[in-house]
Formats: C-alpha cells, structure tokens, sequence
C-alpha cells in the first residue's frame, strides 16, 4: 500500500460547493451529464490523470462507483460539463462513462467523491476497467490526489 499523496493538487467545481448538494441536472432526476470540474497545482511529474466518481454511502459493500476516466493529460485543467474525451471505464450501473446520483428514495443524503490522482507515469489502461481495477495498477504511481465532494438525496 502506498503512503499518503497530499500536497498542492486541488480539484473543484463550479457546478456545486465543496460538501453541497449537486444539481439534479448532474443526476439521475436531470440530464444525467457530468459536471464541470477543474483542478489546478498539477505536480511536476505528473504524466497522467485519473478521475474516479464514487458513492461510499451507497447500501452496497464497497459503495457504488458512478464514473472512472483515465489517460487525461497532465495539462488538462478540467473537463467541461458532459465531457467524456477520455478513456472510460466501467461504472457501477454496468456502462462505460458517467452515471450520475441515483440513490434510494429516502436513503438519506449520499456523498458523491469526485477523487483526481496525478501519476508518474502514462499507464495505458485499457478502456471499460472497473473502480477496484484501475485503483489497484495506479497505486504504486500516484504522486498527489485531491477530491472535491458534492450530496445528492432523494
């Protein structure tokens, strides 16, 4: 296991604040298209970008994964609303690409973590890995990470 990656890295949206509730538009009760994120102090070495979307609150053992794209670029700085031009990998509803909030009707509110890793390395991942898949290959090569977390209920 790899040790803690904290340093200037941060990631935010302009969607929704830090610990506020996402737009139904971002959700499952909306459009359903992702929502804008952007991130800055992408450390030196950093060779690749992955985002990983997920629900620890979801009623499932390990929680529910809505989104995971790999192989974005270092010098990107975020991604537009709905923005998919990197490779996806397989969400917890069975699809490639992002599923937004859909928690149980009355299951209280959820926590969705959008998590950024930054890697010293271009790891060439395949596209359709799960959540599990992918964290287990990056583990060894993330330099930072940050989060920006947004709730959703119904």
């Amino acid at each position: 296991m790899a040790g803690l990656n904290l340093g200037d890295l941060a990631i935010e949206s302009p969607a929704f604040e830090h610990h506020k509730r996402i737009p139904d538009d971002h959700t499952c009760e909306g459009t359903d298209t992702s929502p804008e994120l952007r991130w800055s102090s992408v450390p030196d070495g950093t060779r690749e970008l992955v985002l990983i979307c997920h629900d620890p609150d979801a009623p499932l053992t390990h929680g529910f994964t809505h989104w995971v794209l790999y192989g974005i670029p270092p010098a990107a700085t975020g991604l537009a609303a709905g923005e998919a031009s990197y490779t996806s990998g397989r969400n917890d509803f069975g699809s490639e690409g992002y599923g937004g909030p859909a928690p149980p009707p009355g299951h209280g509110t959820h926590h969705y973590y959008f998590h950024l890793y930054a890697l010293d390395a271009e790891m060439g991942l395949a596209p359709g890995l799960t959540r599990g898949e992918v964290l287990v290959r990056i583990d060894d090569h993330i330099i930072e990470q940050a989060r920006v977390v947004g709730t959703y209920s119904r």
